[in-house]
């Protein structure tokens, strides 16, 4: 299977914790994980691969990161449409309009988005949250064949 990419800004760990379990989840279906650093990757390597994950923590009001990930998401956008991207995040606040507003984004720009919703979990991910990115590394790999 060829790799699967999951492209991800962490501010305080927790969206990274999420991310290594997507890894995990990845892993067990039988794809080769791969991290980009959206800080200093560029989105261009995602165009030519069937799905992928984004994931970013809510920030401010409720609004991805701004400096790193919003002008990624951006690039993304441009060539989203027949895409298959699974969503994830973590939040310390509100109620995940954020992830709401970004999966209509990605859907609105001709994306599939996996499960349907962005996964989001609350400050730390604990057990559950942690099996449910495994889980959705699962489908994000099975997508991605």
């Amino acid at each position: 299977m060829a790799k699967v990419f999951i492209a991800f800004w962490s501010g305080t760990g927790n969206t990274g914790i999420m991310a290594e379990a997507i890894a995990k989840g990845v892993t067990a279906a039988g794809g080769t994980p791969e991290f980009l650093d959206v800080e200093s990757a560029s989105a261009d390597i995602l165009k030519e691969t069937k799905a992928f994950a984004l994931g970013c923590p809510s920030m401010g009001v409720e609004q991805l990161e701004e400096s790193a990930m919003e002008p990624f998401v951006e690039e993304v956008e441009a060539f989203a449409s027949g895409k298959q991207i699974a969503l994830f995040g973590s939040y310390g606040w509100g109620d995940g309009e954020w992830m709401r507003d970004w999966t209509d984004r990605m859907t609105g720009a001709g994306a599939k988005v996996i499960d349907g919703e962005g996964l989001i979990a609350h400050e730390t991910p604990d057990d559950d949250a942690k099996a449910d990115c495994v889980s959705l590394g699962k489908a994000l790999a099975a997508a991605a064949e």
